[in-house]
């Protein structure tokens, strides 16, 4: 080898030595096979917490079709269909959950079966505010809220409609909404004085988003009804029944209540969408920065820790039988309108 080559080759091996003194050491990092050789060590390090027994670690979330296609039509005409956006199914399961559909124009003995399987009720989004549509979210709340006085932990989501549909239910006054000028709106959530976050969904969301929440449009509001904080207050009952955590204000600057909690049982009503954040694209107004996916990932997760304190634990083969994973969604957002997937049920 030549002088010149002798020379950068002794010049690279001093760089390489010196670079290897340079490397921090961690006499405190050991590797599985120090763990494995070292018994002190390893009967602490591998030794895990058993799961919590009183825990659910498999919830269902029942979720309430729909009536129509969820496309005013292109996608089916069939006057007995019913839909479930496939955004719920998505938002269900980033918390950790499977889902079962509950269809709300099935035999009542088949739908209040399903509702043995599982842990907890998603009530959507929609218009449907009477017959049987209105029927079954009443038959539906009405056994969630017998489960809940039978010690069972049984969560409810109503979200837009179905937050709507609790309030006629509850105040028995289907005249009790007023209309709003909110549809397809991106929304800030203003917090009312003296709420109390405790044990509410908000819980689950951390610091800094919850002052976000305030200050930046990251969640999605999508109605034309709504009930002022006014009225909720005024009414008896809906007082008596709702805590208001939040209110938001439409595009004619009138204000609505957004958040709701129910004082006595494990029920949140909704204004606005959760579950469009991170599983719908088909409107430019709804948020997608990473604080607005970090609301839908606090809802889902708060749900699913909910749903996991119900004491129900369904029959296995049954719960498979009835998942969303026997039906397929159909791509309804190729037109660039409406919802991205959807599952229709006939």
């Amino acid at each position: 080898m030549p002088n010149g080559g002798v020379f950068r080759f002794l010049f690279l091996i001093s760089l390489f030595t010196l670079s290897l003194s340079s490397i921090p050491k961690y006499d405190n990092i050991f590797l599985p096979i120090h763990l494995h050789n070292d018994d002190s060590l390893s009967s602490s390090a591998s030794s895990c917490p058993a799961p919590n027994p009183n825990l659910n670690y498999k919830p269902v979330i029942g979720i309430l079709t729909h009536p129509r296609d969820g496309a005013s039509g292109r996608l089916s005409n069939a006057t007995d269909a019913s839909n479930i956006p496939a955004s719920y199914i998505k938002f269900a399961e980033s918390g950790g959950a499977r889902v079962i559909p509950l269809i709300y124009n099935e035999p009542t003995e088949k739908l209040l079966k399903k509702l043995d399987l599982v842990n907890g009720v998603i009530f959507v989004g929609g218009w449907a505010k009477q017959g049987l549509y209105l029927e079954t979210v009443e038959r539906i709340l009405k056994i969630a809220f017998q489960r809940n006085d039978a010690g069972e932990h049984f969560p409810i989501y109503g979200i837009s409609l179905g937050f709507e549909l609790i309030t006629i239910i509850i105040s028995e006054d289907n005249n009790i909404l007023d209309k709003y000028n909110a549809r397809n709106q991106a929304s800030t959530l203003q917090f009312v004085e003296n709420a109390d976050i405790e044990g509410s969904i908000f819980q689950s969301f951390p610091p800094d988003l919850i002052k976000k929440l305030s200050t930046e449009c990251i969640v999605t509001q999508n109605h034309h009804f709504g009930i002022s904080p006014e009225k909720l207050q005024g009414n008896e009952k809906l007082s008596n029944f709702w805590e208001i955590l939040t209110i938001s204000t439409d595009e004619n600057n009138q204000v609505y209540v957004s958040t709701v909690r129910s004082r006595k049982y494990p029920v949140t009503g909704f204004q606005w969408h959760p579950q469009k954040n991170a599983f719908e694209w088909g409107s430019a107004s709804i948020p997608h920065t990473e604080n607005a996916i970090r609301v839908t990932q606090s809802a889902a997760g708060f749900l699913v820790s909910e749903a996991r304190k119900s004491t129900n634990r369904p029959n296995d083969q049954e719960v498979r039988d009835n998942l969303i994973y026997n039906f397929k969604p159909t791509y309804g957002g190729k037109a660039g309108k409406g919802y991205d997937e959807v599952y229709i049920f006939e």
